[in-house]
């Protein structure tokens, strides 16, 4: 039997190995120049390969749930194995994040590839596939540079459209929808949002940690964690975690908790005390948070000029700093684009595979994992996961069936 994995990623590399240890012949047909890129490029070159916290909540998609059966065949534990028996030790974050113990996202790749080299697996780099036509029980794989070959079953792993340079463009969906399957509306996600930028263009680089709101009428999400201001609007994970609704609705309102660590009331009453100092309201917030984010604060409240003395705010003015603190909110008119977007929200519907072995239920010997699929993960290594859980249970059964 001859196993054709579509894409040298995290999960086409995974679902390589794993069919081919079940005695099989697989080839890897990759459309760049080398396998594994996007992998390089994870958690800024340290790869946080996978997250020990990692559960259906940090999901998403048409059907999150749709991920359960993956937990239940190959989850996070079954992943640090896998990769510490190919000889990668782990180091563990407090929040979950795990990384290969040297920090280097290439140890990853490396580990991947001296398995794919140990099992004989053929790896075909620039070999972009553009068609594949099943007729009768076999697969013909037609590539754009005119090149074809077949197989006997086919795992599907070309990732969405996010980051095209390191690999995904968005070819697999054409593929899919050749053998019937539905494409779901996509838009990038772990992504940065686009703001007005009146106030977040005076705080360019700054960092700050930070409770984060998305209102489109009412709230659709939260997050916590380090935001990034930009000159365009706003980065950092917690951002990233709640884009993907940005990218979707495209408007809306993103509300920070500058200061998530002091309840309101004990803000105001700090708030009230500092008015008694004799400092302008330029020096109003020194020593309690970045002083450019202070003035910016003063400018969104209307507390202006900025040479007034701090014992002339009035009792209205501290309340308007206190909720202009608590609650600095920021119009979104955007992301950036996919070539900035970690991952890809939307895909091919998950109605269409088996969540037990991501065999197709529309053309039998296919399978399809990992970005192309319509689930994406949170900020943190749960796309990694992702890949990992669904590449190898599919190269597995597509081996094994």
């Amino acid at each position: 039997m001859k196993i054709a994995v579509i894409g040298g990623g995290a999960s086409g590399l995974i679902a390589a190995i794993s069919a081919a240890r079940c005695g099989k012949k697989v080839t890897v047909y990759e459309r760049c120049d080398r396998v594994g890129r996007k992998i390089l490029a994870t958690g800024n070159g340290r790869c946080n390969y996978t997250n020990i916290y990692a559960d259906e909540k940090n999901y998403h998609g048409k059907n999150p749930d749709f991920i359960k059966g993956a937990m239940n065949k190959f989850w996070v534990d079954d992943a640090r194995k896998f990769f510490f028996e190919l000889g990668m030790l782990t180091k563990v974050e407090t929040n979950g994040k795990a990384y290969p113990y040297s920090l280097q996202a290439s140890a990853v790749l490396d580990v991947l590839r001296l398995e794919v080299e140990r099992l004989g697996i053929e790896v075909l780099s620039d070999f972009e596939i553009s068609m594949v036509i099943k007729k009768g029980n076999k697969f013909f794989l037609k590539a754009y540079n005119g090149k074809t070959a077949e197989a006997d079953r086919v795992i599907l792993a070309t990732g969405g459209k996010a980051s095209p340079a390191l690999g995904s463009n968005g070819s697999g969906y054409l593929i899919a929808k050749g053998l019937g399957h539905t494409v779901t509306k996509t838009f990038p996600a772990l992504v940065q949002v686009k703001t007005e930028t009146e106030y977040v263009k005076a705080l360019k680089g700054i960092k700050i940690d930070a409770n984060v709101l998305y209102k489109k009428d009412k709230i659709k999400a939260k997050s916590t964690g380090e935001v990034l201001f930009c000159d365009y609007g706003l980065s950092g994970p917690a951002i990233f975690n709640i884009s993907r609704l940005c990218a979707e609705y495209e408007t809306g309102e993103i509300i920070l908790d500058l200061l998530p660590e002091i309840e309101y009331n004990h803000l105001l009453q700090l708030l009230k005390k500092r008015r008694l100092s004799e400092r302008t309201l330029e020096n109003f917030f020194v020593g309690m948070i970045n002083k450019k984010i202070g003035m910016t604060v003063m400018k969104y409240a209307g507390i202006l000029p900025y040479s007034r003395r701090a014992d002339s705010i009035s009792d209205k003015e501290i309340n308007s700093l206190c909720n202009a603190l608590k609650g600095f909110c920021i119009k979104v008119v955007g992301t950036t684009s996919w070539n900035n977007a970690q991952v890809t929200a939307g895909g091919i519907s998950t109605d269409e595979v088996d969540e037990k072995t991501f065999k197709s239920k529309l053309c039998d010997g296919l399978y399809i994992v990992g970005e192309i699929l319509d689930i994406d993960g949170d900020c943190g290594g749960y796309n990694l996961q992702w890949a990992w859980s669904s590449g190898y249970i599919a190269g597995e059964n597509a081996a094994c069936e």
